[in-house]
């Protein structure tokens, strides 16, 4: 890492709108290059051996050219954490205007997620669903609430990361014989070799985010490697972080799923907007606006030194 893009740090704190994955401010460092701006903003209990791949995705978007683009606009999905208020649904989903699929957060209490989607089909029944476990079911857990799930509001897009591990995965992709489709998402981006990972009857349907799986090169010979049908979801970045999903699903050849990509509607505060209209967002640069966002002294000196141990690590 250059001391010129060390030098060009700013760290922002985003407050978001509900609490997601359990935080309710992002802090997000980001990087001015040759070829724009570049996100380090992986969460704050990560370890710097963790936090690599998501340093080298920073310096790649600030330094790289980005790969051609197979389209100029992405279809994105709506996301909706763990709420259960029928109104602060309806609100969220507001916020992503012409979006004709929910990614909806499960996996805590299988009657209130049951009650989530049922709200969500109230207000758009013909929403897609796809659902997000983060691994918390077990296979017989996962075969049971996917059968109640689906009893009560019909066929699933697909499940996100219903088990945690490849084996669980194997087992229950062979028990729902094609009932359902499987999304791994953990399984290959916290493992420590991602182009290792044996995903042979484990999952359906692979997802990319670009950060933690150390830029969008990367994440686009991880999907040549895998041979499967491809979802772009976002690591709850900045616009900035956003820009490069958007690049990355701009630049796979196929891309039959609406992606991830819409998450800045999560935020109550960012340092840019990424418009949806109709559903989709347009694939372009941002230039961050940093009005009233910068961390204090004290964190941004914390920033710094988690930036140089994790470059220790990848120089």
């Amino acid at each position: 890492m250059s001391a010129k893009l060390f030098e060009s740090m700013r760290v922002v704190a985003l407050p978001t709108r509900t609490k997601f994955r359990g935080v309710t401010s992002r802090e997000v460092a980001i990087f001015k290059g040759e070829f724009g701006w570049g996100e380090f903003s992986p969460f704050l209990e990560y370890s710097p051996e963790e936090s690599a791949q998501w340093l080298k995705s920073a310096i790649e978007s600030a330094t790289v050219k980005p790969p051609e683009k197979f389209r100029n606009s992405i279809s994105v999905n709506a996301t909706l954490p763990e709420v259960n208020s029928e109104d602060e649904i309806e609100r969220i989903l507001g916020r992503f205007p012409g979006c004709r699929t929910v990614k909806i957060k499960v996996g805590s209490d299988i009657d209130a997620d049951i009650q989530r989607i049922k709200a969500v089909k109230k207000i758009d029944s013909d929403a897609k669903i796809r659902i997000d476990v983060n691994g918390s079911w077990n296979v017989a857990e996962a075969l049971s609430n996917l059968k109640k799930v689906q009893d009560s509001i019909g066929a699933l897009e697909y499940v996100e990361q219903p088990v945690a591990s490849v084996g669980e995965l194997r087992e229950l992709k062979s028990a729902l014989s094609g009932e359902v489709k499987i999304t791994g998402d953990e399984v290959l981006r916290k493992s420590a070799n991602p182009f290792e990972v044996d995903l042979h009857e484990a999952i359906d349907i692979l997802m990319l985010k670009v950060s933690p799986l150390g830029g969008i090169s990367n994440s686009l010979k991880l999907a040549a490697h895998h041979k499967l049908p491809v979802v772009v979801s976002s690591a709850l970045e900045s616009a900035v972080g956003i820009s490069s999903g958007l690049k990355l699903a701009a630049a796979l050849p196929e891309l039959s799923f609406d992606c991830g990509l819409a998450t800045g509607s999560l935020m109550s505060a960012d340092i840019g907007t990424h418009e949806i209209s109709n559903g989709e967002i347009l694939v372009r640069e941002i230039e961050p606006n940093f009005d009233g966002l910068d961390v204090s002294p004290e964190r941004y000196k914390w920033w710094q030194d988690r930036v140089m141990k994790t470059w220790e690590l990848i120089a």
